[in-house]
Protein backbone atom coordinates (compact mmCIF):
# COMPACT_ATOMS: atom_id res chain seq x y z
CA UNK A 1 0.00 0.00 0.00
CA UNK A 2 2.79 2.25 0.75
CA UNK A 3 4.51 1.83 -2.01
CA UNK A 4 1.45 2.91 -4.64
CA UNK A 5 1.11 5.79 -2.41
CA UNK A 6 4.49 7.09 -2.98
CA UNK A 7 4.08 6.27 -6.99
CA UNK A 8 0.91 8.01 -6.80
CA UNK A 9 2.61 11.35 -5.34
CA UNK A 10 5.61 10.98 -7.72
CA UNK A 11 2.97 10.88 -11.09
CA UNK A 12 1.08 13.63 -9.50
CA UNK A 13 3.90 16.35 -10.14
CA UNK A 14 4.07 18.95 -12.67
CA UNK A 15 7.78 19.96 -11.23
CA UNK A 16 10.72 19.17 -9.19
CA UNK A 17 13.83 21.34 -8.27
CA UNK A 18 16.70 19.33 -6.47
CA UNK A 19 18.98 21.68 -4.64
CA UNK A 20 19.16 23.79 -7.60
CA UNK A 21 22.42 26.58 -7.57
CA UNK A 22 22.20 28.92 -10.25
CA UNK A 23 25.77 31.69 -10.28
CA UNK A 24 26.41 34.34 -12.63
CA UNK A 25 29.53 35.64 -13.92
CA UNK A 26 28.90 39.61 -13.24
CA UNK A 27 32.42 41.02 -14.09
CA UNK A 28 34.78 39.55 -12.03
CA UNK A 29 32.48 38.37 -9.35
CA UNK A 30 30.37 35.29 -9.19
CA UNK A 31 26.86 35.91 -8.48
CA UNK A 32 24.68 33.16 -6.50
CA UNK A 33 20.92 33.74 -7.53
CA UNK A 34 19.88 30.54 -5.82
CA UNK A 35 21.15 28.76 -3.06
CA UNK A 36 20.25 25.28 -2.97
CA UNK A 37 16.68 25.37 -3.73
CA UNK A 38 14.69 22.54 -3.52
CA UNK A 39 10.67 22.55 -4.47
CA UNK A 40 7.87 20.58 -5.57
CA UNK A 41 4.58 21.52 -7.25
CA UNK A 42 2.01 19.16 -7.98
CA UNK A 43 -0.15 19.09 -10.73
CA UNK A 44 -3.26 21.47 -10.43
CA UNK A 45 -1.36 22.83 -7.62
CA UNK A 46 -1.56 27.46 -7.36
CA UNK A 47 1.80 28.27 -6.08
CA UNK A 48 2.67 31.94 -5.70
CA UNK A 49 6.41 32.70 -5.12
CA UNK A 50 7.10 36.19 -3.55
CA UNK A 51 10.46 38.27 -2.25
CA UNK A 52 12.09 41.25 -2.28
CA UNK A 53 14.37 42.44 -5.59
CA UNK A 54 17.20 40.27 -5.53
CA UNK A 55 15.79 37.21 -3.53
CA UNK A 56 16.26 34.93 -6.83
CA UNK A 57 12.12 34.71 -7.50
CA UNK A 58 12.68 36.02 -11.05
CA UNK A 59 15.96 33.50 -11.51
CA UNK A 60 13.87 30.75 -9.78
CA UNK A 61 10.69 31.96 -12.49
CA UNK A 62 13.52 31.79 -15.41
CA UNK A 63 14.62 28.27 -14.03
CA UNK A 64 11.10 27.07 -14.26
CA UNK A 65 9.82 28.32 -17.08
CA UNK A 66 12.99 26.65 -19.16
CA UNK A 67 14.55 30.10 -20.06
CA UNK A 68 17.64 28.91 -18.40
CA UNK A 69 19.29 26.08 -16.61
CA UNK A 70 20.78 24.93 -13.32
CA UNK A 71 24.96 25.68 -12.39
CA UNK A 72 24.57 22.58 -10.52
CA UNK A 73 21.42 20.78 -8.88
CA UNK A 74 18.32 19.01 -11.18
CA UNK A 75 15.51 20.47 -12.44
CA UNK A 76 12.44 17.92 -13.34
CA UNK A 77 9.66 18.92 -15.88
CA UNK A 78 7.13 16.58 -15.76
CA UNK A 79 9.68 13.94 -14.49
CA UNK A 80 12.41 15.04 -17.40
CA UNK A 81 15.67 16.09 -16.63
CA UNK A 82 15.78 19.98 -18.24
CA UNK A 83 19.70 20.14 -17.88
CA UNK A 84 20.12 16.85 -20.23
CA UNK A 85 17.63 18.98 -22.99
CA UNK A 86 19.42 20.51 -26.20
CA UNK A 87 18.15 24.19 -26.89
CA UNK A 88 16.06 22.63 -29.33
CA UNK A 89 14.16 20.40 -26.99
CA UNK A 90 13.95 23.31 -24.32
CA UNK A 91 12.20 25.31 -27.08
CA UNK A 92 9.76 22.71 -27.89
CA UNK A 93 9.38 22.61 -23.90
CA UNK A 94 8.48 26.69 -24.08
CA UNK A 95 6.17 26.38 -26.23
CA UNK A 96 3.99 23.02 -25.45
CA UNK A 97 4.49 23.09 -22.03
CA UNK A 98 4.82 26.16 -20.52
CA UNK A 99 2.31 29.05 -20.88
CA UNK A 100 3.42 32.43 -20.14
CA UNK A 101 1.77 35.36 -18.93
CA UNK A 102 4.03 38.56 -18.55
CA UNK A 103 3.34 41.76 -16.90
CA UNK A 104 3.98 43.79 -20.03
CA UNK A 105 1.48 41.42 -22.30
CA UNK A 106 4.12 40.85 -25.34
CA UNK A 107 1.97 40.87 -28.14
CA UNK A 108 2.17 41.18 -31.09
CA UNK A 109 1.00 44.84 -31.95
CA UNK A 110 0.80 44.56 -35.90
CA UNK A 111 -1.55 41.57 -35.66
CA UNK A 112 -5.26 40.81 -34.35
CA UNK A 113 -6.25 39.32 -31.24
CA UNK A 114 -7.01 35.95 -33.19
CA UNK A 115 -3.30 35.89 -35.23
CA UNK A 116 -1.75 36.28 -31.72
CA UNK A 117 -3.32 33.47 -30.23
CA UNK A 118 -2.74 31.57 -32.55
CA UNK A 119 1.03 32.15 -33.31
CA UNK A 120 1.96 29.72 -30.95
CA UNK A 121 0.45 26.84 -32.97
CA UNK A 122 1.85 28.02 -36.07
CA UNK A 123 5.22 26.64 -34.62
CA UNK A 124 3.37 23.44 -32.94
CA UNK A 125 2.79 22.53 -36.95
CA UNK A 126 -0.86 22.50 -36.84
CA UNK A 127 -3.33 22.70 -39.60
CA UNK A 128 -5.45 25.77 -40.18
CA UNK A 129 -8.81 23.89 -39.29
CA UNK A 130 -7.21 23.02 -35.72
CA UNK A 131 -5.24 26.30 -35.49
CA UNK A 132 -8.72 27.92 -35.59
CA UNK A 133 -10.25 25.70 -33.18
CA UNK A 134 -7.78 25.82 -30.10
CA UNK A 135 -7.47 30.10 -31.02
CA UNK A 136 -11.51 30.29 -31.03
CA UNK A 137 -11.83 27.87 -27.86
CA UNK A 138 -8.93 30.23 -26.08
CA UNK A 139 -10.32 33.05 -26.49
CA UNK A 140 -13.84 32.24 -26.06
CA UNK A 141 -12.26 31.16 -22.46
CA UNK A 142 -11.20 34.78 -21.35
CA UNK A 143 -14.30 36.11 -22.86
CA UNK A 144 -13.07 37.92 -25.86
CA UNK A 145 -14.72 36.34 -28.70
CA UNK A 146 -15.89 39.63 -29.74
CA UNK A 147 -12.37 41.09 -30.46
CA UNK A 148 -11.03 38.63 -32.02
CA UNK A 149 -10.59 40.98 -35.15
CA UNK A 150 -9.27 44.06 -32.59
CA UNK A 151 -5.69 44.31 -32.52
CA UNK A 152 -3.96 45.02 -29.42
CA UNK A 153 -3.21 49.28 -29.17
CA UNK A 154 -7.57 48.57 -30.22
CA UNK A 155 -7.28 47.13 -26.36
CA UNK A 156 -7.58 47.99 -22.64
CA UNK A 157 -5.12 46.72 -20.79
CA UNK A 158 -7.19 44.18 -18.99
CA UNK A 159 -8.19 42.88 -22.10
CA UNK A 160 -4.33 42.43 -23.89
CA UNK A 161 -3.89 40.43 -20.69
CA UNK A 162 -6.52 38.54 -21.34
CA UNK A 163 -5.08 37.84 -24.96
CA UNK A 164 -1.90 36.97 -23.53
CA UNK A 165 -3.69 34.41 -20.84
CA UNK A 166 -6.02 33.17 -23.99
CA UNK A 167 -1.96 32.84 -25.56
CA UNK A 168 -0.95 31.09 -22.98
CA UNK A 169 -4.07 28.25 -22.85
CA UNK A 170 -3.59 27.62 -26.45
CA UNK A 171 -1.07 25.07 -26.64
CA UNK A 172 -2.90 23.33 -23.49
CA UNK A 173 0.60 23.50 -21.27
CA UNK A 174 1.26 21.95 -18.07
CA UNK A 175 1.98 25.08 -15.93
CA UNK A 176 0.53 28.33 -16.77
CA UNK A 177 3.80 30.59 -15.65
CA UNK A 178 2.62 34.16 -14.45
CA UNK A 179 5.01 36.93 -14.14
CA UNK A 180 3.55 40.03 -12.10
CA UNK A 181 0.46 39.26 -14.17
CA UNK A 182 -1.48 42.25 -12.79
CA UNK A 183 1.55 44.84 -11.79
CA UNK A 184 0.32 47.23 -15.27
CA UNK A 185 -3.14 46.86 -14.23
CA UNK A 186 -5.39 49.01 -12.28
CA UNK A 187 -6.76 47.24 -8.95
CA UNK A 188 -9.92 46.38 -10.59
CA UNK A 189 -9.08 45.12 -13.81
CA UNK A 190 -6.26 43.28 -11.76
CA UNK A 191 -9.09 41.86 -10.06
CA UNK A 192 -10.63 40.85 -12.93
CA UNK A 193 -7.44 39.53 -14.29
CA UNK A 194 -6.82 37.08 -11.17
CA UNK A 195 -10.59 36.00 -11.73
CA UNK A 196 -9.24 34.50 -14.92
CA UNK A 197 -7.02 32.82 -13.57
CA UNK A 198 -8.74 31.64 -10.17
CA UNK A 199 -11.24 29.80 -12.73
CA UNK A 200 -8.21 28.40 -15.16
CA UNK A 201 -7.29 26.74 -11.87
CA UNK A 202 -10.58 25.32 -11.05
CA UNK A 203 -10.64 23.73 -14.34
CA UNK A 204 -7.69 21.74 -13.69
CA UNK A 205 -4.66 24.15 -14.45
CA UNK A 206 -1.16 24.16 -12.54
CA UNK A 207 -0.43 27.36 -11.96
CA UNK A 208 2.60 29.36 -10.77
CA UNK A 209 2.12 33.31 -9.99
CA UNK A 210 5.27 35.45 -9.42
CA UNK A 211 4.37 38.43 -7.75
CA UNK A 212 5.62 40.68 -4.36
CA UNK A 213 1.80 41.59 -3.67
CA UNK A 214 0.71 40.53 -1.13
CA UNK A 215 -3.11 40.89 -2.07
CA UNK A 216 -2.18 39.24 -5.70
CA UNK A 217 -0.47 35.92 -4.05
CA UNK A 218 -3.34 35.66 -1.32
CA UNK A 219 -5.12 34.15 -4.20
CA UNK A 220 -2.63 31.05 -4.60
CA UNK A 221 -3.21 27.88 -2.24
CA UNK A 222 0.32 27.98 -0.95
CA UNK A 223 3.07 30.70 -1.33
CA UNK A 224 6.56 30.46 -1.14
CA UNK A 225 8.91 32.91 -0.03
CA UNK A 226 12.60 33.43 -1.07
CA UNK A 227 15.34 35.66 0.85
CA UNK A 228 18.80 35.83 -0.48
CA UNK A 229 18.18 33.18 -3.00
CA UNK A 230 17.05 30.32 -0.40
CA UNK A 231 13.22 29.13 0.92
CA UNK A 232 12.25 31.40 3.46
CA UNK A 233 9.34 29.65 4.36
CA UNK A 234 7.01 27.45 2.22
CA UNK A 235 3.33 27.29 3.89
CA UNK A 236 -0.25 26.64 2.52
CA UNK A 237 -2.30 29.74 2.09
CA UNK A 238 -6.10 30.45 3.38
CA UNK A 239 -7.54 31.03 0.39
CA UNK A 240 -10.13 33.95 0.56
Amino acid sequence: MVAVLKTTVVESLALRLDNVVKTYQMGDQLVQALRGVSLQIAKNEYVAIMGPSGSGKSTLMNMIGCLDVPTTGEYYLEHQPVSAMSEDQLAEIRNQKIGFVFQTFNLVPRVNVFQNVELPLIYLGLNRSERKRRADAAIAAVGLTDRSHHKPNELSGGQRQRVAIARALVCHPSIILADEPTGNLDSTTGAEIMAVLDDLHAQGNTIVLVTHEDDIAAHAHRIVRLKDGVIESDKPNRVR
